[in-house]
């Protein structure tokens, strides 16, 4: 094509995105468009083509940089995750996860070992985002090692312009072979069929918007017929496609009927307990920022089973600058609008931190299962992203417990009955505690399937018999500790196996 038929041409896909955008809103359909590739690639360019004709109010541009001291205290996958668009909307990155792996590993901050385990933690992350509704549309820039040469040395000698130029950029033209053979590793191992890599030839401008347009207004085009027929993008390219027949380490778990109720403890030897439990977790506290081990405590349980109590016995032995409680509601607004675990995402402790979570994502396979919140495909598939995402928060060192606080029909009453007729205790009981009393035996066989199905050897379920509330914050806390205390030995043992 001549310059004036390929100007018309992206004047024409132009439009055709901005109309598009409009349609987006409508199917509430979240698009995030990874845009990598080589330095001085055009990456900014192309961006700034295909934002054209959108509506500035429903997209954004972030450019990633590299992570911050904050960031690097938390998960990888973290700051990707909270730049997750919300439905019906757009966001650009400007490199992203792609450019922050291939540079540690080019750095020597990841072996080969770790490496493979990045690759496997993005093809789970991506295989999440396109399962609950995304569509994720990954564009690679590429050009010879003579054109980035070329316009290094172009961009370098104006005042104006040099500042695009990192040494980085420099770094990678010096070394083009080994990184084009790092670029199209990892171009393999996560080119997925529900989120391929198209690989744009970037060296002609005008073809490479051309390009960049149209693979985006296809892909939306696709990702809109496909939501509407109620499809999973994996099962279109495999119709043998199933998100859930992943396989973990379980643990065989009791049903709750089967859990015995009967412990007591005095009030004499619960006193005598909880001091020398907090003593003790006092002491773990510090041992665990020392050696900037995460916590995780994921506390559920019936209505009125005592979770709350149980929590403030823990946090009153902890230094207050060191944990977070998360309660947990239904979600808001803007939480509803993006994938369920995001709000879990944004609420992880730093490396010596504790967050404890009063209810979690476990509320997808409970109370959003029996209010028909989500689609039946839609919990049932969360099994897997739970038991994944736990893997990937128990593989970055975070120590994880999960407690269920198991009481029985009778006592829930009791206790509902004691809040109602207490004034100062009327806050904590709501019509929806006794709605939900109501579906008692349907929640039991929604949570018996979750204590099955998500006890893993590497985050197993506890239950904590809560009757008798003494015998049960003890219990915790004997949890608690024990955890941290082989938490801390083994990262001393570490720490002298390295020296």
């Amino acid at each position: 094509m001549d310059r004036k038929t390929k100007k018309e041409l992206i004047r024409t896909k132009s439009e055709q995105l901005g109309s598009l955008q409009t349609k987006l809103k409508e199917n509430k359909l979240p698009v995030l468009v990874l845009v990598e590739g080589w330095g001085t690639a055009g990456k900014g360019s192309r961006i700034a083509s295909m934002i054209h004709d959108l509506d500035p109010r429903f997209f954004q541009v972030i450019s990633v940089s590299s992570p911050t001291p904050e960031e690097l205290a938390k998960p990888f996958l973290a700051r990707h995750m909270k730049n997750i668009p919300e439905n019906g909307k757009l966001i650009f990155l400007d490199s992203g996860w792609m450019d922050e792996t291939i540079r540690a590993l080019e750095n020597g901050e990841l072996s080969s070992k770790e490496y493979e385990h990045r690759l496997e933690e993005i093809r789970v992350f991506e295989r999440q985002l396109c399962d609950n509704g995304y569509l994720l549309v990954k564009l690679f820039l590429h050009i010879d090692q003579q054109e980035q040469e070329k316009r290094i040395d172009e961009l370098s000698q104006n005042p104006d312009t040099s500042w695009r130029v990192s040494d980085h950029d420099r770094w990678q033209n010096r070394h083009y072979d080994r990184c084009l053979r790092d670029f199209e590793d990892y171009l393999q191992a996560t080119s997925l069929p529900y989120a391929p890599w198209h690989v744009i030839d970037s060296v002609h401008r005008k073809q490479s918007e051309i390009d960049c347009l149209t693979i985006l207004c296809d892909s939306i085009e696709q990702a809109i017929a496909q939501k509407q027929a109620g499809v999973l993008p994996g099962s279109q390219s495999d119709p043998q496609y199933n998100p859930c027949s992943k396989e973990f380490p379980l643990i065989e778990m009791p049903l709750l009927s089967q859990i015995p109720l009967n412990q007591q403890m005095s009030r004499k030897e619960y006193k005598e307990q909880l001091k020398y439990y907090q003593k003790k977790l006092e002491k773990l506290h510090n041992q665990i920022y020392r050696w900037k081990i995460p916590v995780i405590l994921a506390y559920e349980g019936w209505d009125a089973a005592g979770k709350g109590g149980n929590i403030k016995r823990i946090t009153s032995a902890l230094d207050p600058r060191g944990y977070k409680v998360i309660p947990v509601a239904a979600p808001k607004p803007y939480e509803l609008a993006r994938h369920y675990l995001w709000r879990f995402w944004q609420n992880l402790p730093k490396k010596g931190h504790i967050v404890i979570f009063d209810r979690t994502w476990y509320g997808r396979v409970m109370v959003e299962r029996l209010e028909g919140l989500c689609s039946e495909s839609d919990w049932k598939r969360a099994y897997t992203e739970m038991n994944e995402f736990e893997q990937q928060l128990t593989d970055w060192g975070a120590v994880i417990l999960k407690f269920w606080v198991q009481i029985d029909k009778d006592t829930q009453l009791a206790r509902f009955e004691e809040r109602q007729n207490t004034p100062e205790k009327q806050w904590k009981i709501t019509e929806e505690d006794w709605r939900n009393r109501e579906k008692w035996d349907e929640y039991e066989v929604a949570i018996n399937e979750m204590l099955q199905k998500t006890s893993t050897e590497y985050a197993p379920w506890h239950i904590i018999e809560s009757n008798c509330k003494y015998y049960a914050r003890i219990k915790a806390l004997c949890l608690l500790t024990e955890a941290l205390e082989k938490a801390v030995k083994q990262a001393e043992k570490q720490a002298k196996s390295k020296n």
